[in-house]
């Protein structure tokens, strides 16, 4: 080896040697890496914000520095006004990044607090961060190492401070002692009260005597109706555990027979049906198809608790005479299932056990900023980067960056970022939902909320520019390249809104439309519905858009760029004209911009076959829906107080959920009058009392003429907080019943009542009788169905008065399990039967009859005493 190798080899080990130094291997140390994150109080110097505070403790043998690493993570968004020690930058949507700042330094051993202030009050332990990573860096500044964080503590909320959204918040902070006043004008009925069909039949005349079901019993049935007939031997048989024949044509006594007869029920014929049940059998007579399969749901109803406990032939039926028709022909569950992704086995559940309850149609949700999740034949890129969320470098990067806690890789397990239903399963969906007659509407939300598609859309070009293909890259573009608008979404997106100036944009949504159409002529069907979104487009959109700007100058009634919307769906509209659509949307879109800002309804798509779904009842315009209603447009009600099943139950820190417009509970969905839902808004988003009489005097009223233009209601499970088919169930059930009831059954006597004191104690009587029923009738059946849904049992509730602790339930018929050792009380535990003597801790929890429990509540005295003299 001569001289100039030999210097040469030892400047090459010298060069390894340092480049080793800079470069540590964080994949070990950062399972040594410890993070906390609380919040400090929402009650800060200014209204409307809040102080938090991660902690970050080095148990590493490495140095954390003032350079070369960053933890990104979501939260809810919220802005972030101050910091100290470090720096946290909003990105994009639920996206930040936290990085050091000059001076940083956290060796071995080491603590450091990063307070924080920022806008809104945070009061949920499912607000917190989640999903964080590391990411180290080279000396260039290219992402090196990525590295998910597996040690995060997130503080109790305990503090009044903690679990209220400051001054402004009017609601009680959660506690046993507020769950016991909200039950205790509850009283348990005796169970022979209570009809088990939820929701309630029009007509129910009660017989003498009992029909037995046996291993003999065949299901007959007319032309027709075949599937009915199978899906109730299904049913059946999953319950008895022996086969029960179908066979077509009528049956022998003592049969079930399934038939299609000239029914009126109530002034409606669609989806009409009678259920006979006598000594001759049961005869279950439709107008349609769907009729006979909602009697079939009765029928099932029926068999009662003793059934689902213990399903042992013979079953037993009542006798009985029901006459029965809904309320609404829409009636719907919406499911998101793009902020976080549900399998299509869950879906597949939730259409089941929506047909139980006799809804009919189901908004799937596979559009949105977050994610693509439905594979478009032509359109590749929409579920290879649509479907897919993980670290981006930026967010200019044609890529779905992480968001609600999906972490770095689209691959990680317990994660529910990335996702999407192939061509076949959702025809496979489509047909499963056929055959228990839900109509399937799907969703390409634009102009808003349309990031995922304009990422996948970005790759898309830059693949076929590098292929040579200008005029294949142009095709389907869905921005315009020079566009610098400033925004913000609603979910806190800055680049999430489509170009409307280009064609491409149209061809795009028709391409989409084309393939879907062709999906549901191979499930048989007629795609009849779209949902074309159309809310939340920020203010700011287009206003730096070249193309926007020429759009405008030749069109210069176009006073305002986010007037361009209307634009949007006008010329959408003129494009679909020959697919015969009808066009769902939410409210914004059939709203105008006028010259001094205040947005008004549009009567220009009132006869255009266009439906505006009306969520917005406490904020800006809460009578819109009678506005539209009024003007022809057939609406369908969402009601945000009353049908947002994502919001939380309470404002229980622990209970999980979003609270932007306040708490949803079940009786929250059971009671709405959605001919005057003014009477039954009753507090606002902060928790504060309505004055009903004072707060909507000058609302506008439906005309008597216009109710029929209310042709439905829907309810809503948006899933930012929703990780897996476990939540989504707890949320949905049984807020689910009450939902049903307000669709489904006939207009109740409190609707009508006038004077609200009276009203009030109507609903309250009518609302004993319906927590009965859910609470000794419906949980065995949930529990059974499908192998047993994850339905919610709410904590009890309890109180200390004198010594003794009183406790309660929210659905009467529900039992109360203690302990006084500090174990978690089993079903074995003593029975709560009344007040108890309290001298030290006792411990709660509340059961269904099939063992189901709810989370354990802690009562003292000592407790008691401090929260009393506090």
């Amino acid at each position: 080896m001569n001289k100039i190798t030999r210097i040469v080899s030892f400047l090459l080990l010298i060069n390894c040697f340092f480049a080793c130094q800079s470069s540590p291997d964080w994949n070990e140390a950062v399972d040594d890496i410890y993070i906390d994150w609380g919040i400090k109080s929402n009650f800060t110097a200014e209204e409307g914000q809040f102080e938090a505070s991660f902690g970050i403790e080095n148990r590493s043998q490495l140095t954390l520095g003032e350079d070369g690493w960053a933890l990104f993570f979501s939260m809810s968004p919220r802005g972030i006004l101050s910091t100290q020690n470090a720096n946290i930058t909003h990105l994009n949507g639920d996206w930040y990044k936290l990085s050091p700042e000059d001076g940083f330094s956290l060796a071995p051993g080491e603590r450091v607090e990063i307070p924080y202030l920022g806008i809104e009050g945070v009061i949920k332990e499912s607000d917190a961060p989640m999903g964080l990573y590391f990411v180290f860096y080279s000396e260039d500044g290219e992402s090196e190492e990525i590295i998910a964080v597996n040690n995060l503590e997130v503080k109790p909320f305990t503090e009044d401070q903690q679990r209220l959204r400051g001054t402004m918040d009017k609601e009680a902070p959660y506690s046993a002692e507020s769950q016991y006043e909200s039950n205790e004008n509850l009283v348990k009925l005796n169970k022979e009260e209570l009809f088990p069909i939820i929701p309630t039949p029009y007509k129910v005349i009660e017989g003498d005597g009992e029909f037995k079901i046996d291993e003999k019993t065949t299901i007959g049935f007319e032309d027709g109706l075949s599937n009915e007939a199978e899906y109730l031997g299904e049913k059946l048989s999953s319950l008895a555990g022996v086969k029960f024949s179908t066979q077509a044509g009528t049956t022998s006594n003592n049969g079930i027979l399934l038939k299609l007869a000239n029914i009126e029920v109530n002034g409606k014929k669609e989806e009409a049906y009678q259920l006979d049940i006598n000594q001759n059998g049961v005869t279950i007579s439709g107008t349609d198809p769907a009729g006979v399969f909602y009697g079939v749901q009765s029928l099932l109803a029926l068999l009662g608790n003793d059934t689902y406990l213990n399903p042992q032939l013979p079953f037993t039926l009542p006798y009985v005479a029901i006459a029965d028709s809904p309320r609404f022909g829409f009636r719907s569950l919406h499911m998101d299932v793009v902020r976080n992704f549900q399998t299509k086995e869950t879906i597949k559940r939730t259409l089941d056990i929506m047909a139980h309850y006799k809804l009919n149609h189901f908004l799937f949700y596979t559009t949105e900023d977050e994610g693509w999740r439905l594979e478009i034949p032509g359109l590749p890129e929409l579920t290879e980067v649509g479907g897919q969320r993980q670290h981006a470098k930026s967010m200019h990067e044609p890529s779905v960056h992480p968001g609600y806690g999906s972490g770095p890789f689209s691959y990680m397990e317990g994660k529910h970022g990335s996702g999407f239903y192939t061509k076949e399963e959702f025809i496979d969906i489509l047909e499963y939902a056929k055959a228990r007659h839900i109509t399937v509407i799907p969703v390409l939300n634009f102009p808003g909320h349309a990031r995922a598609a304009i990422k996948s859309m970005e790759k898309r070009y830059l693949r076929l520019m590098e292929e040579g293909d200008t005029e294949g890259a142009e095709a389907y573009r869905l921005i315009d390249p020079e566009d610098q608008s400033k925004y913000m979404s609603a979910q806190s997106f800055k680049d999430n809104v489509v170009n409307v100036a280009s064609a491409s944009t149209y061809d795009f949504y028709l391409k989409v439309v084309d393939e879907l159409t062709k999906m549901y002529e191979e499930a048989g069907l007629e795609l009849k519905k779209m949902h074309s979104g159309g809310d939340e487009v920020a203010e700011g959109a287009w206003t730096a858009s070249p193309q926007a700007k020429k759009l405008m100058e030749k069109l210069p009634e176009i006073k305002d760029p986010k007037n361009l919307q209307t634009y949007f769906f006008r010329t959408l509209l003129e494009k679909l004209a020959d697919r015969d659509l009808e066009m769902h949307v939410w409210e914004e879109m059939v709203l105008l911009k006028d010259e001094s800002g205040v947005y008004t309804p549009n009567p220009e798509f009132a006869d255009k076959k266009v439906v505006p779904y009306i969520w917005n009842n406490m904020f800006d315009y809460p009578d819109l829906g009678y506005q539209l209603a009024n003007m022809g447009y057939d609406v369908v009600l969402c009601n945000v107080s009353n049908f947002y099943f994502d919001l939380a139950y309470s404002n229980d820190p622990e209970e999980p959920g979003l609270y932007w417009a306040g708490f949803v509970n079940t009786k929250n969905a059971w009671a709405f009058a959605p001919y005057d839902w003014f009477k039954t808004t009753y507090k606002t988003s902060m928790g504060e009392v309505i004055d009903r009489d004072e707060e909507f005097k000058d609302m506008v009223r439906i005309k008597p003429e216009a109710k029929k233009n209310i042709i439905g209601l829907e309810a809503q499970l948006w899933t930012e907080t929703v990780k897996g088919r476990d939540m989504a169930e707890y949320y949905m059930f049984p807020k689910m019943l009450g939902f049903a009831e307000s669709a489904w059954a006939a207009e109740r006597d409190w609707e009508k009542e006038t004077d609200l004191v009276k009203m009030d104690q109507s609903i309250a009587k009518g609302w004993n009788q319906f927590a009965n029923r859910v609470g000794q009738t419906a949980f065995s059946r949930l529990k059974w169905w499908n192998g047993g849904y994850n339905y919610r049992i709410a904590p009890a509730g309890a109180k200390v008065v004198d010594g003794k602790m009183y406790a309660n339930v929210n659905f009467p018929g529900l039992q109360i399990r203690y302990t006084t050792d500090g174990t978690e009380p089993t079903m074995t535990a003593k029975e709560y039967t009344g007040p108890v003597e309290i001298s030290g801790e006792i411990v709660l929890k509340v059961f269904d009859d099939t063992g189901k429990g709810s989370r354990a509540i802690k009562v003292s005295p000592k407790n008691w005493e401090l929260r009393e003299a506090k």
